[in-house]
């Protein structure tokens, strides 16, 4: 058992009573989350065109840079998740510094690479020479200021893997209510503050995650005492790294794969119009929000799986899968109902045409009855990284995109129009959460039987 008991045991108890507890901040915490571009877009919007084009421009590296920190998370909550399950508090200890190190170094890495490579970038990304000098005025802050997108990322899901997803969504809060406060200020100066308009929306950014980045460090080194100095020695270093790298690689993969993919799709329904696309966009912009307990749900799986795997408990975790298998079915389709019925009204917030309106009922009166399918693959997603077996969900992931889903948006949006790339989405979910269940079901009950099958061998040979 581990030695810090300051957290509820996540060995014993009802599954389902944990994965509640675990998830319901998380939820909170990824709203707010969420609320970041929001807020950004809405206030940078008052500026202009030209800023909110520059901003615009600015998603795709800064998701990128995310996945990055995102796939650096899901691989030390996977590591210290079997570590802090098996007891091994030394091991916990030691992972978290030295994967708090390595978060450093690649943030430290993105800056330079970042603010070498700013106008180059965006010409290739295709911003036009006007708009340049306002990107950099954006970015210029941001890379510099990447180590507290980075180390934080690492930080919260440490406290996630030791079982405390709890002070994980009061910091996700608080940084998010820091941001509100201080994008007005900051972007058109406010009270007293310079009037930085697009740097102030950087530099607000910046500011509340430098906030996270406190928070998380005083937590880890002063209350749970777990973040010490990195391993210096290469050889303990290196093979910290390469336990948290073994799944945080695959991780980054699974989580670049999905915008890189949205993309694609948006040039698909281009084909039908500016209507479409905004219909789409509309749709894009409710999902995330419908899909919300999923996220966290997800966030906390990886943990939960991690440290039962750790202490050998296979029985718990058949049972982890069967309690997801069901929750994922039973809130799906009641989240699709729901949506049926909401789907008008919600839409009619963000855009009053008929063309745009239709579109974003269209999605959201038929893809939600997939969203179990969906839900379930996050999750699977989650455990196999918990695991320490993340090539099967990354492989999941893939084959949703590029196996299932693009090829079936292509040929539905080739015979039947959008209405069949809506059909595709809605498929590709449903047989890759059908596909997920039973890969990681099979995977479980194999090293159940393994272990059950040592048990018997090493009682047989006692006696």
């Amino acid at each position: 058992m581990p030695a810090n008991r300051s957290h509820p045991s996540l060995l014993e108890g009802p599954v389902a009573a944990h994965l509640h507890r675990l998830a319901l901040p998380m939820v909170w915490g990824i709203l707010a989350t969420m609320s970041f571009n929001v807020v950004d877009t809405y206030f940078v919007a008052q500026l202009g065109d030209a800023p909110l084009a520059a901003m615009s421009f600015t998603f795709p590296v800064v998701m990128v840079i995310n996945a990055l920190a995102i796939g650096l998370g899901a691989g030390t909550s996977s590591a210290v998740a079997r570590a802090y399950g098996a007891g091994d508090m030394a091991r916990v200890r030691q992972l978290v510094s030295d994967a708090t190190f390595l978060a450093l170094l690649v943030a430290l890495a993105v800056s330079a690479v970042g603010l070498l490579t700013v106008e180059p970038l965006f010409r290739l990304l295709g911003a036009e020479p006007d708009l340049l000098p306002l990107i950099a005025e954006y970015m210029v802050p941001w890379y510099l200021g990447a180590v507290f997108a980075v180390v934080p990322m690492v930080s919260l899901s440490a406290l996630r893997a030791i079982g405390n997803s709890a002070i994980t969504g009061r910091i996700l809060m608080a940084v998010a209510l820091f941001n509100l406060i201080l994008d007005p200020l900051l972007i058109f100066g406010l009270f007293g503050f310079p009037r930085l308009e697009l740097q102030g929306a950087a530099l607000a950014t910046v500011i509340a995650r430098g906030l996270s980045f406190v928070i998380a460090a005083y937590v880890l080194v002063r209350r749970e005492r777990i973040l010490v100095m990195p391993s210096w020695q290469w050889p303990a270093l290196r093979d910290s790294w390469r336990t948290l790298l073994a799944v945080g690689l695959p991780a980054i993969a699974t989580n670049v794969i999905i915008p890189m993919s949205g993309g694609v799709v948006v040039a698909l329904v281009a084909a039908h119009g500016i209507d479409a696309v905004a219909g789409l966009g509309v749709a894009l912009r409710i999902e995330p929000v419908a899909l919300i307990v999923f996220y966290a749900l997800s966030s906390v799986v990886g943990p939960f799986m991690g440290q039962n795997a750790g202490a050998g408990k296979y029985d718990r975790l058949l049972q982890t899968v069967a309690v997801l298998a069901k929750f994922c079915i039973i809130f799906g389709l009641v989240l699709a109902v729901v949506l049926w019925f909401v789907a008008g009204p919600m839409v009619s917030l963000f855009s009053d045409s008929p063309q745009v309106m239709a579109v974003a009922v269209a999605y959201l009166c038929l893809v939600p009855f997939s969203y179990a399918g969906y839900g379930f693959v996050m999750s699977a997603n989650a455990a196999f990284n918990g695991l320490g077996h993340p090539l099967p969900g990354t492989f999941i992931s893939f084959l949703r995109v590029l196996g299932v889903y693009l090829p079936l948006a292509w040929l539905g949006n080739h015979f039947w129009g959008i209405q069949g790339l809506f059909v595709a989405t809605l498929i590709s979910n449903l047989v890759l959460g059908a596909l997920a269940w039973w890969w990681l079901r099979g995977y479980l009950q194999g090293h159940h039987a393994e272990l059950s099958g040592s048990a018997a061998a090493s009682g047989a040979e006692l006696k």
